[in-house]
């Protein structure tokens, strides 16, 4: 007698629930990672029809958000706190620009940390390795928002390359 195996079916990607493509997130879903008024002005400069020159400084700021938490990271390894607060509020500035809430709100913490001052800058830190820690913890949740803010532009733009990882500490 023939023994006869039998096999289940295997669900094909296609078939996958779990494989459906996600619907693409428009800016007004995003508002608590961009300000939607600051990138609609960038968006205004555009040629009809256009992205050159938004995209163009959208990716300026990848390479320059990017550069920057190198930076920091080093001068977090290097204890260097007003190296910290100089390019925190360096890249306050550039996400602010872009309309990057979160990550210009986590840099002006960094800013203010690192001149010594708590994250409201209102009151002094003495303690450098609380402001460090701090630091350290502010810089983390900055990177993963920025990473969450690429992503999005990115597909906002239509790159189908994905953004590569930042380092972590």
């Amino acid at each position: 007698m023939a023994s006869t195996t039998t096999t289940k079916p295997t669900k094909t990607k296609e078939e996958s629930p779990q494989a459906a493509p996600a619907k693409p997130r428009t800016l007004s879903e995003m508002t608590d990672v961009i300000d939607q008024s600051t990138f609609e002005q960038i968006l205004e400069m555009d040629e009809e029809g256009e992205h050159d020159f938004s995209q163009g400084i959208v990716y300026g700021f990848f390479e320059q958000a990017e550069s920057t938490f190198v930076k920091m990271e080093t001068a977090l390894k290097e204890r260097q706190l007003g190296e910290l607060s100089s390019l925190g509020h360096f890249l306050k500035g550039s996400s602010a620009t872009i309309g990057l809430t979160k990550v210009k709100d986590a840099c002006e913490k960094i800013q203010h940390y690192g001149a010594g001052k708590d994250e409201t800058g209102a009151n002094d830190e003495p303690d450098e390795k609380v402001s460090l820690e701090k630091i350290g913890k502010i810089l983390e949740t900055a990177k993963k928002d920025y990473k969450e803010a690429e992503d999005f532009l990115r597909e906002y733009f239509g790159d189908a390359e994905p953004a590569s990882p930042l380092p972590s500490s």
